[in-house]
C-alpha cells in the first residue's frame, strides 16, 4: 500500500476501508442478482450452503497469519527502540566515571546521535529509505573516544568495558530498527486475502439469491468483518508509519534536556496528533568501586 494511505488518520483510514469494502460487496450482490435469471438462477441456488464455513475459515486463517506477522514486526520494533534507549542511557550514566572533558564529550555525542536519529533517521524509516551502508559517525566517534581513555582505576576499567558493550548494543539495536522499517505485508498476501474475501462474498450472494433481504444482511455482516480485518492489518502494516506507529519517545527520554530533536518531534506531534506506542525500559548497572 502507498504512503498516503498509511499516513491517513485512523478515522479517515477506517472510512476509506469500510466504504470501499461495502462498495465492492454491493457490486458483487448486484452482479449476482442481475445474472440470476432463468437457468442461471437455479444453478446459483444449487450452490451448497456448506461451502460458506470453509471459505470463512480459510479467510480467518489468512487474517490470523497476516496479523501475526504485523504484530510481531511492531513488537520487534518497539523492543529495538527500547534496547537502543537503554544502551544509550547506560553510556550516559557510566560516562560519569570519567569526569571532566571525557564525560562532557561522551554526553554531547550521545545527545547529537539522538538528535540525528529523531530528525533524520525517523522520517527516512517512515519512507523506507533508511540504510545500513554508513555507521553513524557519532557512535563511531564515541567508541574511538572511549577506547582512547586512560582508565587508571579498576572502576574506570570496568566502566570503559561497559561503555564499549553499550555502544555495540546501541548499534545492533539501530540495525534491527532499520531492518524492521522495511518490513510490510507484501502484495501477494494482500491479493490472496482480497481474493478469498471476494470468493466468500460471491458464495453468500449465490446461496441467498432467492432472498434479497437475507443476502443483503448476510453480505453486510461478512463485509463488516472483512473491513475490520483489513483496517486492523493496514493500521499496523508498517511499524514506523501512520497514526499508530513506533515513536522515538524512549530515545528522547535518555537526554531529558531540550534538544533540536525533542523540539522537532514536539512540533511534528502538535501538527499531527498521534497515538504513541512506547515501551518502558530500564537498565541495571553492576556497582563497582573506584
Amino acid at each position: 500500500m502507498s504512503d498516503w494511505f498509511h499516513n491517513l488518520p485512523i478515522l479517515i483510514m477506517a472510512l476509506v476501508v469500510f466504504g470501499f469494502t461495502y462498495l465492492v460487496a454491493a457490486l458483487i450482490l448486484g452482479v449476482v442478482q442481475a445474472l440470476a435469471v432463468g437457468e442461471r438462477a437455479r444453478s446459483f441456488k444449487a450452490v451448497s450452503p456448506g461451502m460458506l464455513p470453509p471459505l470463512g475459515i480459510i479467510f480467518g486463517l489468512f487474517v490470523a497469519f497476516t496479523a501475526a506477522q504485523v504484530w510481531n514486526d511492531n513488537d520487534r520494533a518497539n523492543s529495538a527502540v527500547a534496547h537502543e534507549a537503554s544502551a544509550l542511557r547506560a553510556i550516559v550514566v557510566l560516562a560519569a566515571s570519567f569526569p571532566g572533558e571525557p564525560e562532557a564529550r561522551l554526553r554531547a555525542l550521545i545527545h547529537q546521535y539522538i538528535d540525528e536519529v529523531v530528525t533524520q533517521e525517523w522520517p527516512m524509516m517512515a519512507r523506507q529509505t533508511a540504510t545500513l551502508r554508513v555507521a553513524p559517525h557519532t557512535i563511531t566517534e564515541a567508541l574511538q573516544l572511549n577506547l582512547a581513555l586512560n582508565a587508571t582505576t579498576p572502576g574506570q576499567q570496568i566502566a570503559q568495558r561497559e561503555i564499549t558493550t553499550a555502544l555495540q548494543q546501541a548499534l545492533d539495536s539501530r540495525r534491527q530498527r532499520i531492518i524492521i522499517s522495511h518490513s510490510q505485508v507484501n502484495a501477494v498476501k494482500w491479493l490472496c486475502l482480497v481474493l478469498q474475501a471476494m470468493c466468500a462474498l460471491i458464495a453468500i450472494a449465490m446461496v441467498h439469491v432467492d432472498n434479497r433481504l437475507s443476502a443483503i444482511i448476510t453480505i453486510a455482516f461478512f463485509a463488516t468483518g472483512v473491513a475490520a480485518s483489513v483496517l486492523l492489518i493496514a493500521a499496523h502494516d508498517r511499524p514506523f508509519v501512520g497514526e499508530i506507529s513506533v515513536r522515538p519517545d524512549p530515545l528522547l527520554q535518555v537526554m531529558p534536556e531540550s534538544s533540536p530533536g525533542q523540539q522537532a518531534y514536539e512540533t511534528m506531534s502538535r501538527r499531527l496528533p498521534t497515538i504513541t506506542t512506547s515501551v518502558p525500559f530500564s537498565i541495571s548497572v553492576a556497582p563497582f568501586h573506584v
